[in-house]
């Protein structure tokens, strides 16, 4: 695909491209990884891409802000059932608008420039990097909990852990596009052999008359609109990827049929296993034990299956590093995109030319999310990163709407009824205020400030196109060129 030869005879670098008459695509002839995806390999697609290291992470956030095991209960089946209507309206805009980019892309269409560049400064600086932290700190917790039987590891080794763990995955994915996939399929299969074991057992020990910790389920303190915003943004962490279904439409077949029924069947199945873990975890647990619990699975596993417990933590943490991985995997896709656009730099958007890996936008994304290791803990980073992203699902669901009345030329091969996106529209304005109205914290301003602190890059850097800033990119580029040996990937046509 890419050729190229360094050479200095005058201490210049000379690089040469052969690029294909026609570029390679993931649905093209030449490169298609699913080839006419049907209903059943659909569904089995949704179920891998949602079930991640949230489930493992979020029942004790999802508990203590909830209090008590009947509304923790309901709190992950009604993130299903959002996620599930959120999923429908992304798939009515992702056959309305087939470019790249997801988010992206719908919002420059539906709003213009500005909201878009806002999203990709989001994404870059925020969501997309704190998202990749979390699941490290997952990890290194799981990982550490063998160690320090009792007691919650020290905070320094699950840093360390969790910083150790980024390094690799994201040395991993710079080096090798090949091993970085080896690896998502080794330990994609891992999270669903954990999911499994601890349904299956969850199940016995109810059959045995294992209920006693679901008496008067629903005696507990008063719930607020707050409280509730807390436990949703916990709870849909570990439906993150809900909104990237959208990506299978062009390998599925029929997919204006396939594609409504992988959603409804997909979604409400994984639904239907993270009530069942958590109905799991109840069935050995009181809900003190389980905010005590330093690792619930790891707690769940040592009360359940000992002396095997040990299967616990290794596959959990199998899962966690599965997760990261594909987060770092798929990361390239919006800086490509943005910087198409002229809204990052166009070196985030390169690729090297001897391993064909975004190595610009890795380095980059790593870098960020190391950042975000070092101060954070896994429940304020899930906080802060829910609270961002809900901004923009909210805002892209808007677009929906809006473009039903100002794009009515534009072809919906996939038509939700209006009352979904207004009520996935209006959730997504309750979870953005009501923590902010019930519960102030100043992080939150931070949060929305640092959004729109984007518009003052988005006005030197590309509305107006000062001369000076191209002066200071164009060496920078240059020398990452040269250091990283990346080019500018081949266009293509949308």
């Amino acid at each position: 695909l890419v050729r190229s030869s360094f050479n200095a005879p005058r201490g210049e670098v000379k690089c040469s491209v052969i690029r294909l008459k026609e570029p390679l695509r993931l649905n093209s002839p030449n490169l298609n990884f699913f080839s006419q995806v049907g209903l059943l390999s659909g569904i089995g697609l949704i179920v891998g891409t949602v079930i991640g290291s949230g489930i493992f992470v979020s029942p004790k956030a999802v508990l203590a802000n909830v209090g008590a095991v009947g509304p923790c209960l309901v709190i992950w089946a009604a993130c299903g059932v959002l996620a599930t209507l959120g999923a429908f309206c992304f798939a009515e805009l992702g056959t309305m608008i087939t470019k790249s980019g997801g988010d992206y892309s719908y919002l420059m269409e539906a709003f213009g420039p500005i909201p878009a560049y806002l999203f990709s400064w989001a994404s870059l600086m925020v969501t997309m990097p704190s998202s990749f932290a979390i699941i490290c700190l997952s990890f290194a917790e799981y990982t550490a909990a063998p160690f320090y039987p009792g007691c919650d590891p020290p905070t320094i080794v699950i840093k360390c852990l969790a910083a150790a763990a980024l390094f690799t995955i994201t040395l991993v994915n710079a080096l090798s596009v090949k091993w970085a996939s080896y690896i998502q399929n080794f330990f994609a299969a891992a999270k669903m052999v954990i999911v499994i074991i601890i349904i299956v057992s969850g199940i016995v020990l109810l059959a045995q008359g294992n209920t006693k910790n679901f008496n008067n389920s629903f005696d507990g303190p008063p719930l607020s609109v707050g409280t509730i915003s807390l436990a949703f943004y916990n709870g849909l962490w570990a439906y993150s990827g809900w909104n990237q279904l959208n990506y299978i439409t062009e390998e599925l077949k029929n997919p204006n049929r396939n594609l409504p029924l992988c959603i409804g069947i997909g979604i409400p199945l994984v639904t239907v296993c993270y009530v069942l873990i958590n109905i799991s975890y109840f069935t050995v647990m009181t809900s003190t034990e389980l905010l005590q619990s330093p690792a619930v699975a790891v707690t769940y596993g040592d009360r359940v299956l000992y002396p095997a417990s040990w299967i616990v933590p290794l596959f959990v943490a199998f899962s966690a590093i599965g997760s990261a991985n594909g987060t770092c995997f798929t990361a390239s896709r919006l800086p490509y995109v943005a910087g198409r656009e002229g809204h990052v730099l166009k070196v985030l958007s390169y690729i090297n030319i001897k391993r064909l890996t975004p190595v610009p936008a890795i380095i980059f994304y790593g870098a960020i999310a190391m950042l975000y290791i070092i101060p954070g803990d896994i429940n304020t980073l899930i906080n802060y990163f829910s609270f961002t992203v809900w901004i923009f699902y909210g805002l892209t669901v808007l677009g929906l709407i809006v473009m039903r009345f100002t794009r009515k030329d534009l072809e919906r091969p996939i038509r939700v009824p209006l009352i979904i996106p207004i009520l996935v529209l209006f959730v997504s304005i309750v979870l953005v205020l009501a923590p902010i109205i019930t519960a102030p914290e100043l992080p939150y301003l931070y949060c929305v400030l640092f959004i729109i602190s984007g518009l003052v890059f988005y006005v030197l850097f590309i509305h107006f196109k000062f001369s000076w800033a191209q002066k200071i990119s164009k060496p920078i580029t240059m020398h990452l060129q040269m250091l990283l040996e990346v080019v500018p990937p081949e266009d293509v046509p949308e």
